[in-house]
């Protein structure tokens, strides 16, 4: 289960993150680097930050290659990722408001935000940022895709949970947050098929809820995709839970 959930998550990188800052010394910069925020924290700007943007777009949209704003928000959003996988996120969270600064209805924003909070452990927040993205573009399949994201992680946390007195029945909640990731990534699915790590989330999802025939379809189809997500470890639970 630990296996999948980092599988799922990408979150190897948070040991190395965490060994650089935490989310509480995130916060706190936060306070006086309003980069650090999601668009920027809705904060007033200076006069002087304001002549800083408007040079900086001005800038970046004399590049050629850029022909319009959404081009280059969609470049820097891409910047921001390669910066996150390093780990590099005060960087990347850097890019990803750049990024909406050029255009602020590139709901890829929200993408990129999300994943901010997903590698801190900040599910919640992360949910709020893709849920506003998917209010501006309900077919974005990186957010819906991400969202299920989200749910599968709800699922690995409510598992092996006792009961208790706040989550009266941890399992039927854990099967009510894996069913809701299904929906999800099934919704992205249908818009992008060709999405290898949309797939393979499927094929893990179903795995867990121990339905063998959608688990080696959406695993056929993740390879068929060049199954560059697929890990050895999940392959070997697979042919072992789910005989063929």
């Amino acid at each position: 289960m630990k296996l999948l959930l980092l599988t799922t998550f990408g979150i190897s990188l948070a040991a190395t993150l965490f060994a650089q800052t935490s989310f509480e010394g995130w916060e706190n910069e936060s306070k006086t680097n309003k980069r650090l925020l999601p668009r920027y924290g809705h904060l007033p700007k200076s006069e002087q930050e304001v002549q800083a943007d408007s040079s900086f777009i001005k800038q970046i949209m004399s590049q050629p290659q850029f022909k319009t704003r959404r081009d280059a928000s969609n470049h820097l959003i891409n910047l921001g990722f390669q910066y996150y996988y390093r780990p590099d996120l005060k960087t990347a969270m850097y890019r990803f408001n750049q990024a909406y600064l050029l255009d602020s209805t590139n709901t890829d924003i929200f993408w990129g935000y999300g994943a901010i909070y997903m590698a801190f452990g900040q599910y919640e927040l992360a949910k709020e940022q893709y849920l506003i993205g998917l209010t501006m573009d309900s077919t974005s399949t990186h957010l819906l895709t991400d969202l299920a994201t989200y749910f599968m992680g709800q699922y690995y946390l409510l598992m092996p949970m006792p009961k208790n007195d706040i989550v009266k029945d941890p399992k039927v909640e854990a099967r009510r947050s894996i069913d809701s990731a299904i929906y999800y990534l099934k919704k992205s699915y249908l818009l992008d098929s060709k999405d290898v790590n949309t797939t393979y989330k499927l094929s893990i999802c179903y795995w867990n809820i121990e339905d063998c025939k959608n688990a080696w379809k959406y695993y056929d189809l993740a390879a068929a995709l060049g199954g560059q997500p697929i890990t050895e470890e999940y392959t070997a639970d697979l042919k072992k839970r789910c005989k063929r």
